[in-house]
């Protein structure tokens, strides 16, 4: 697979040639609204022929294993394809293998090194006991480089039907859906969530599910609500019973708390109600784990952060889900949501406290559009990534990529003359992100939220990891 930024002059049909792969295929895979209209500093996925297909209308998958000499199973395994039937047009599937035919001069040490596998992994399937033995016109299985596994958490903040049709598409690319959220009443009880077609869809796919657990008052991070509960161990018994009661009826694999703007002085009360809840739920193998705030010191004051204590989560739950997003937040100055630089602040921080396979790192799958010059009190407008492309196509500007931030940003002047900066996320941006993942060894990353249509990242995604699969 190839990232391509797309240049002045460039059309997808020079793409196309360029790559050897079909129009279609560039336009299905990146959603394009008309392919005909790109903008430079645009950037795309495309697949590469033979070891990547892209999914067209009508396709089965049974026509796609037996077109390209590979079975149906193997190809439903390496791409985490629970049903044959849930794959949809413009999604990227990757090849457990490749056929490779031989040419006069090649080698196992030369056709290895081109296709990033071991001169050992050449012979192992294909059966090869004399590594110099080749003839030309000989078919050479070549397996796919291995991708590392990692665990994939994704949030969804609603329940509709496209919600419901968003998992059945994206189930096969996470390893726990996490509806948002059932919220803490005063009495220790849980508020209703319509989750059922979510849950159904996420089973389809054999993602486990996350009962996310808030305390969101009216539309928003409540701190009385939380010391309400943090400060009375007998409501906090009445919570966890009614936890575990909704965790048993709905099917539910695991917790996750996600409780904000703690009062500092419910640390150790926070610290304490998650050992309570773990040793009711770990024993009956029910998972715990905490959303975190993106510290980048253990003393870092506010009151987002302070009653987040990432040594004691880190000891105490199953794994911690760390929030490094909304640096670019609707109420503040244009900026990158997810700038690379301080997710590796909070990173350097987090690895001191809290074990690395304990640690997922949270991931933006938004945008945010600003009015510019910014003034207090003003607030951006989120958009998805998808919308982000389609206002910069309408008001015919090229997008901008910061090195510092890894993140694309463009400006436009609307029908008003208002003037807008806009920071988003595409292919390049979160290909640093899970190259981050990588480099600090984590257990895996977290997406704030579906709804954002971004069907670039999910190629990305699996051109790096493999996400596991329990269920």
């Amino acid at each position: 697979m190839h990232i391509h930024v797309i240049q002045r002059g460039e059309t997808l049909f020079t793409l196309a040639r360029r790559y050897g792969v079909s129009v279609e295929d560039i336009s299905l895979a990146n959603q394009l609204a008309n392919p005909n209209q790109l903008v430079i500093g645009q950037a795309l996925v495309i697949h590469s022929p033979g070891r990547e297909y892209v999914v067209k209308q009508g396709d089965q998958l049974r026509q796609i294993a037996d077109r390209f000499g590979i079975s149906e199973q193997a190809l439903a395994d390496y791409n985490q394809i629970a049903n044959p039937a849930l794959i949809f047009p413009g999604e990227i599937l990757f090849f457990p293998y490749s056929i490779y035919t031989v040419r006069p001069g090649d080698n196992l040490s030369r056709i290895a090194a081109r296709f990033g596998v071991t001169v050992q992994q050449l012979l192992s399937a294909n059966s090869l006991s004399n590594p110099n033995v080749l003839s030309p016109g000989q078919r050479l299985i070549v397996p796919a480089a291995r991708r590392p596994v990692i665990e994939v958490n994704a949030y969804s903040a609603s329940t509709d039907e496209s919600s419901r049709q968003e998992v059945l598409r994206l189930g096969k690319y996470f390893t726990y859906l996490s509806p948002f959220s059932h919220s803490i009443r005063e009495d220790g009880t849980l508020s209703p969530l319509n989750d059922d077609r979510l849950l159904q869809a996420a089973t389809a796919n054999r993602t486990e599910t996350l009962l996310v657990v808030t305390n969101f008052v009216n539309g928003s991070f409540n701190s009385d609500r939380a010391a309400a509960i943090l400060r009375n161990p007998s409501l906090q018994e009445t919570l966890i019973t009614n936890i575990l009661s909704a965790v048993r009826s709905k099917g539910y694999r695991g917790v996750n708390f996600d409780f904000e703007y703690i009062y500092p002085q419910d640390r150790e009360n926070y610290n304490a109600f998650l050992r309570r809840v773990v040793s009711r739920l770990r024993p009956l193998g029910i998972s715990v784990s905490t959303a975190l705030a993106p510290k980048e010191r253990e003393n870092q004051p506010g009151l987002l952060y302070e009653a987040h204590d990432y040594r004691a989560h880190g000891e105490i739950v199953d794994f911690v889900i760390l929030m490094t997003y909304e640096w670019g937040w609707a109420g503040g100055r244009p900026w990158a949501i997810a700038p690379i630089n301080k997710i590796k602040q909070v990173l350097d921080y987090a690895v001191t406290a809290i074990p690395r396979k304990k640690i997922m790192m949270g991931a933006p799958l938004y945008g945010r559009d600003w009015r510019i010059p910014w003034m207090e009190g003003t607030i951006a407008r989120t958009i998805s990534p998808q919308e982000a492309i389609q206002l910069a196509v309408r008001y015919r500007t090229s997008i901008e990529y910061s090195e510092a931030y890894q993140a694309p940003f463009f400006h436009y002047t609307d029908e008003t003359g208002q003037r807008h900066e806009v920071w988003f996320e595409d292919a390049r941006s979160m290909q640093a992100k899970m190259d981050i993942i990588k480099q600090y060894g984590l257990r895996g990353i977290s997406y704030w939220a579906l709804g954002n249509p971004f069907p670039q990242n999910w190629a990305i995604q699996s051109r790096n990891f493999q996400p596991r699969k329990r269920m």
